[in-house]
């Protein structure tokens, strides 16, 4: 797997491996100082003889491209600061369809929902979820419960 970070950094790791090693030390011990695996270092050197300096330059990551551009992920997330209440919704909390729909509105792209939380989860955020609370629930009731029952409760389990 390839180690995060832009392309210059990883150019820059592959040629300062390759310059390890032409100062005579060995592919483990240049490994080593980079944190890599002997077999890439041995790759890179192989890549450097075959092609020059273009077989040390890093290709594209495959895969699917991200529906969303830079801009646009920061722009989501500027708009998600201020909350769901500030988007109409009838609670501050930010679930996955919500985000989901505000990335449709403004973007016109349509995510799945486990899209969106891997989405957030790369920006360090993540989905909330509304506690589940029965409808007949009595908060004065509870609090009571809470004060004078629990704690007689709570003596009666310990001793």
């Amino acid at each position: 797997m390839r180690l995060p970070g832009s392309a210059k950094v990883l150019e820059s790791r592959r040629r300062r491996a390759l310059a390890l090693v032409q100062r005579g030390l060995s592919l483990n011990v240049a490994a080593r100082r980079l944190g890599c695996a002997a077999s890439s270092v041995m790759r890179w050197m192989r890549a450097h003889r075959r092609h020059g300096e273009s077989g040390l330059q890093v290709r594209p990551a495959p895969g699917r491209p991200r529906r969303l551009t830079t801009g646009q992920e920061a722009r989501l997330l500027r708009e998600l600061l201020p909350g769901a209440l500030a988007h109409g919704y009838g609670t501050d909390l930010w679930t996955t369809k919500r985000i989901n729909e505000v990335i449709e509105h403004q973007v016109g792209v349509r995510y799945h929902r486990a899209r969106v939380s891997r989405l957030l989860a790369r920006n360090d955020l993540s989905s909330q979820k509304p506690e589940r609370r029965a409808r007949q629930r009595d908060e004065v009731t509870i609090a009571r419960w809470k004060r004078t029952r629990w704690p007689r409760a709570r003596r009666g389990l310990s001793g």
